[in-house]
């Protein structure tokens, strides 16, 4: 079962704000850990809808897939997708000698990847763009 990234987006902001007179459970730190997770899979599903669109071959090929995405998208959408990957990345693992991420660093992560998901899935049928656009 694939929950939709829009959906994983929610969940995130929920972790992120939670409704008042939720019982807090979890520290702010982990559910910033938990939101960043939730992020890195809506934005990895969205990248894997935008490349079944243009070519499916290239929804498993790990991180080839990132790089592609200069030649296929906008460059400066490509140039945030792997910015906004990165950065989720490495707050997603846990290292015993760093503060947890916090919930506005977070935040403004979860905004991108909402910026980004209009940017995968809108728009015009993605076409190459760059030197291989009239090839």
């Amino acid at each position: 079962m694939t929950i939709a990234p829009e959906s994983l987006v929610a969940a995130a902001g929920q972790l992120l704000l939670p409704p008042a007179g939720t019982v807090h459970t979890l520290t702010p730190g982990l559910r910033a850990r938990a939101a960043a997770v939730l992020l890195r899979m809506a934005l990895e599903q969205a990248l894997d809808a935008y490349w079944k669109r243009v070519t499916p071959r290239m929804t498993r090929i790990g991180k080839h897939r990132m790089l592609c995405l200069e030649w296929y998208a906008e460059r400066d959408t490509a140039r945030r997708c792997r910015t906004t990957w990165a950065a989720l990345s490495a707050v997603c693992h846990y290292r015993t000698y760093e503060l947890p991420p916090s919930p506005a660093e977070i935040q403004g992560r979860l905004h991108e990847v909402t910026a980004l998901l209009t940017a995968l899935s809108g728009g015009p049928e993605p076409t190459p763009v760059g030197r291989h656009a009239g090839a």
